[in-house]
């Protein structure tokens, strides 16, 4: 985990320094105070000499305002150090989650990397300012008080052979079983999470299937969870607290007793043993910072692991075989493709898929659930690997690609699509930046967005709301349709993407791409055979294997169950006469 965290904190290794030097010169000026305090009394107080009281007591108020100045610096540099690290991480942790593959996300869900990008991150640079101040304060107070007080009366000091062990027995114990609960506890945190995005995301659908009460339940059931857990760890931890405290009294007890009968004896001075009180308890205080400090490394680490366990994650997909190339055509060929999503899944979800789609074709594929249409141009892009087989786009493997160049040639519109908080300018400008106005409402228009953009006040500049929620489902997809317009691309793959509109836009919307991409290459996944009845070939897809493909009139003679599809949505009115 070092080599993964550290380099976040290098850039604040100066700061850090500085930091740990204030602490360390914070607790000596303290701990010089209560010498000062001895000599007034045994010395200015027992002589009635003014002066020196008035001297020392100077003295006192120096060593305060020195300490007071590096408690001031330690402060602001760990500060500075904390902030700047947890920035730091976040960004990386941020960044790397960028390079993974859908099956890498995957494995980890979404809740559980934002937890690990917040939560887990603000636990750890708020470990780094607390170690700054109190993991340097309390082992120099300790072994400073410790060794004043040894100095003071060494034969007192047998008092720490029975205190010292105890403390060490209390905080093993607690340690001990802390640690497994901290972790537990973050895996709850992530199941919260989870519960809250999905809820959030799917208000809608919980709403209108009324189930709001199973949510509410479900809800209450993770966030008991997390209360419990929760308790479980934070109260050992408060357990702590009063068994420290028995012990530094009972300490405290133990040297006034003995103590008092030094004094009372006259082989102790009373200023010395009112010194020795002061280090006896700088010193059971350190020692009860030490164990919190402990403690705290318990969550600490279990947070360092998850966050490490990001950083650590290789990439699925990487570009270490790609050229600097560029997407020369549309042209793609399945060469023998096998495909699973899982490797220890005994089912293949596409298998020995071989394929040759010309340059600037239309290509329509239908198929049943599950039968493999987005498994198949999903891995066009690369959001997935093939695990066997070669996909060629452009007469060249896709891996020979940079994935960067690879995707600015592909544009991908899902039936689930997704815009983004801010106007639709802002949104569509993502398929290209430099678009002008003119630009923007020509996708529109082929798109067919237009027809519901100039109803709306703000044209454009209409703000969409978080996740595009004032807009409809077919309002939505249109959208998305003219941002993948606007980046024109080489292929265009449309996955059942036009399922929220009606038959007649839909054609206006195939007849467009016939305008303005009619030298890409557009594969077509359709629910309706009127979506793809045009296109130059067809594919029909079951089990992961193409089972049948060329125009609507060959399928129609040679492939029964694209015939069957089609008398059953013509009978239904679902396609145009």
């Amino acid at each position: 985990m070092r080599h993964q965290l550290w380099p976040h904190a290098r850039p604040y290794a100066l700061w850090i320094l500085a930091g740990v030097a204030c602490s360390a010169m914070e607790a000596v000026f303290e701990l010089l105070i209560p010498l000062v305090m001895s000599d007034i009394v045994d010395v200015g107080i027992a002589n009635g000499d003014q002066s020196y009281i008035l001297r020392k007591g100077g003295l006192m108020v120096a060593l305060a305002v020195a300490s007071l100045c590096f408690g001031l610096g330690a402060a602001v540099t760990s500060s500075v150090a904390g902030m700047g690290f947890g920035a730091n991480l976040r960004r990386a942790e941020y960044d790397h989650i960028q390079t993974f593959a859908f099956s890498n996300i995957e494995r980890f869900s979404t809740a559980s990397l934002v937890t690990r990008l917040t939560n887990d991150v603000h636990n750890l640079q708020m470990s780094l300012m607390m170690s700054m101040r109190l993991m340097v304060r309390a082992p120099v107070m300790l072994v400073s008080a410790l060794f004043f007080s040894i100095r003071i009366s060494y034969r007192l000091s047998n008092v720490f052979l029975v205190a010292l062990p105890l403390l060490l027995v209390v905080v093993s114990i607690l340690l001990a079983t802390t640690g497994p609960l901290f972790r537990s506890l973050q895996e709850k945190t992530d199941a919260l999470n989870l519960v809250v995005q999905e809820n959030l995301a799917g208000i809608r659908v919980v709403k209108s299937f009324v189930r709001g009460d199973h949510e509410r339940e479900k809800f209450q059931e993770r966030n008991n969870d997390l209360k419990n857990t929760s308790l479980r760890a934070f109260g050992k931890v408060v357990i702590n607290m009063p068994l420290m405290m028995l012990i530094v009294y009972g300490t405290i007890i133990a040297v006034m007793w003995f103590g008092g009968q030094m004094v009372y004896a006259g082989t102790l001075e009373a200023g010395k043993l009112i010194t020795y009180f002061t280090y006896i308890t700088q010193i059971m205080m350190s020692l009860m910072m030490v164990s919190m400090i402990f403690m705290m490394l318990t969550r600490t680490v279990a947070c360092a692991k998850r966050v490490s366990e990001v950083l650590s994650e290789t990439p699925a997909i990487t570009d270490d075989e790609s050229l600097p190339l560029s997407v020369g055509d549309g042209s793609i060929d399945f060469d023998h493709v096998y495909f699973k999503y899982s490797a220890e899944s005994p089912e293949w979800i596409l298998e020995d898929v071989s394929l040759h789609i010309p340059s600037g074709s239309t290509v329509g594929i239908l198929g049943g659930t599950g039968s493999g249409k987005t498994s198949l141009v999903s891995l066009i892009p690369r959001l997935y690997e093939a695990d066997r087989g070669t996909v060629l786009v452009g007469g060249k493997p896709v891996a020979a690609y940079t994935m960067e160049h690879l995707r600015e040639s592909v544009s991908m519109v899902l039936q689930k699509n997704t815009l983004f908080t801010g106007t639709i300018r802002e949104n569509l400008l993502w398929g290209d930046p430099q678009a002008t106005e003119e630009e923007l409402w020509a996708a529109c228009r082929a798109a067919c967005a237009d027809e519901f953009l100039e109803r709306m006040p703000g044209g454009l500049d209409t703000d969409l709301g978080q996740g595009g929620v004032n807009v409809s489902g077919g309002q939505k997809q249109r959208l998305c349709i003219a941002r993948a317009i606007l980046k024109k691309p080489k292929v265009l793959i449309l996955d059942d993407s036009t399922s929220a509109v009606d038959t007649a836009t839909d054609a206006k919307i195939r007849a467009a791409f016939a305008h303005e991409l009619k030298d890409a290459t557009k594969l077509i996944i359709a629910q309706r055979v009127a979506s793809v009845r045009e296109a130059d070939r067809i594919l029909v897809m079951d089990g992961g294997r193409i089972i049948a493909q060329g125009t609507h009139e060959e399928l129609m003679k040679t492939c029964s169950i694209y015939r069957e599809v089609y008398q059953s949505q013509q009978e239904g009115g679902s396609i145009d006469g």
